[in-house]
Parts: C-alpha cells; structure tokens; sequence
C-alpha cells in the first residue's frame, strides 16, 4: 500500500499521507514564506486557521483557547480542533510534525514534536484531548512528517536519557534512569537510540520515541505512519536548522471534518 504521495501545486511539492482521511500537507521549503494562511487554500476552501508560538513545551490547545487569549499567538506545541472546517497547524525544520485524524469524528490535531515536547510526551496529551472530546484510540490516526533522521541526529547522553524516560515504564520493571536506561532501550527491539563515533554522544529517532509513547498507550502500529524523508539529508526539498542554522521553517496542516 502506497502510503505516501507527492502533489504538485504551482510547481511547489508538498506530501501527503492515505493514512489522513482529511484534507492535509506537509509542506516543502519550496512554499517559504507563505504562512498557513495561505497554505490552507492549496488543501482546501477557506477555513479558519489555527496555529500557535511553538516553544517546545508539552502544551495542546483547542481553537476556543487560543481565541481566548490575550496574545495574537499563545505559547503551546499543538493544537486540536473542536468543530468542522478548522485548519490547524505546525511549524518544523528538523523537529517532527505530527498530524492527528480522529477518522470517526473527523476533528484533527497538528503538533510540533521536538526532542523537549517528546520529553514532556505532547502526543500523548493530545491524546488525552482527543479523548476528552470523544474520541477513541482505535478511531486515532498519527501520521509523523519529514524531521531529521535518528541515524543522524547527534544528541548529548544527557538529552538522550531526558528524552527516553519518556518511554522508561515500558522498557522496564524497575525505575531506571542514566546510562542505565540508555543500555536498557538500546536492547529492544528497534531501538531509537543508536551509536555515535563520539563516546559521550548518542544518535536519537525522535520519531521511533513517539511511535513508542503512542504504543505503550494501546495505539496499533497500523494507526502510525512515520514519513521516509530527512530533513537534514534532503535539502532540495526541506529547511533543517541542525544543517544550516538558519531560521527558517516549512508548515503542515490538517483540517477538520
């Protein structure tokens, strides 16, 4: 099954996913600068959209909080929508954006996933949102964008260990922390931490941390789709600030039915 595919728009490429019934992109360095304001009409009619100051905390938010803000843009990492046709949105450039379907009640989530909001388990609290709202976990559909591969995202031992204590109470029957949990993840199956040539350095999968955080939660690994795409090994097609350092990002949507 054809899980992925590349659309043209106006000579730009952006991606979708079979897994997402609802109209959504991920969208390449080829749309910068537009804003999703903008964005939203290559998915879909006009909608109101939906995003929010990405600070890599573990916060998700509805459409009737942000409104409720006194900032133009509150500070969180996702956003879950409440009603139909609400666009919501996330911003990347090597952390993992992950678009949420509840494919039943049709409302969607957009979230921002970096090492520190996998630390602070974002998805998950939008689970717990979804949940809130309805929802089932065999109704939920996550589907993880292009963010920087775990063969080449060098990260210190410490932010290693911060990052997987994420997913500690179900590797083991007694509290680990350290390098005890590192050698303890590094010995399953699939492990999302790797080697590094430095002794003092890791290589983390943020995405394999997440897709474990979503399956320790009882989601089925059907439900989770992780995009074959590097942002810092494909420059033609993505911004990566651990390449280049520059400031720039490219936005994925998803919008509600």
């Amino acid at each position: 099954m054809q899980l992925w595919t590349w659309h043209t728009w106006q000579e730009r490429s952006f991606l979708t996913c079979s897994l997402l019934p609802q109209p959504h992109g991920f969208f390449t360095r080829h749309f910068y600068p537009a804003a999703p304001e903008a964005l939203v009409k290559v998915i879909s009619p006009a909608m109101q959209v939906y995003r929010v100051k990405q600070v890599h905390s573990g916060d998700v938010l509805t459409p009737t909080e942000i409104e409720a803000s006194p900032k133009l843009l509150p500070l969180a990492d996702g956003i879950i929508t409440e009603r139909p046709e609400q666009a919501v949105w996330a911003c990347s450039a090597d952390c993992t954006p992950a678009l949420v379907s509840d494919v039943i009640t049709g409302q969607v989530a957009a979230v921002h996933a970096g090492w520190r909001g996998t630390a602070q388990k974002i998805l998950p609290a939008a689970v717990a949102r979804f949940q809130a709202q309805g929802s089932q976990l065999e109704n939920l559909r996550f589907v993880l964008g292009p963010a920087i591969d775990g063969s080449v995202y060098q990260v210190g031992r410490d932010v290693a260990a911060e990052v997987v204590l994420s997913i500690e109470a179900g590797i083991s029957s007694e509290p680990l922390t350290g390098d005890a949990l590192i050698e303890a993840v590094r010995a399953i199956k699939n492990p999302p931490l790797l080697s590094d040539p430095q002794p003092d350095r890791l290589r983390l999968d943020v995405r394999r941390v997440n897709q474990i955080q979503l399956e320790q939660m009882g989601i089925e690994p059907e439900q989770i789709a992780i995009a074959p795409y590097c942002t810092y090994q494909d420059p033609a097609n993505f911004f990566s600030y651990r390449r280049t350092h520059e400031k720039k990002v490219q936005w994925s949507g998803i919008v509600s039915r």
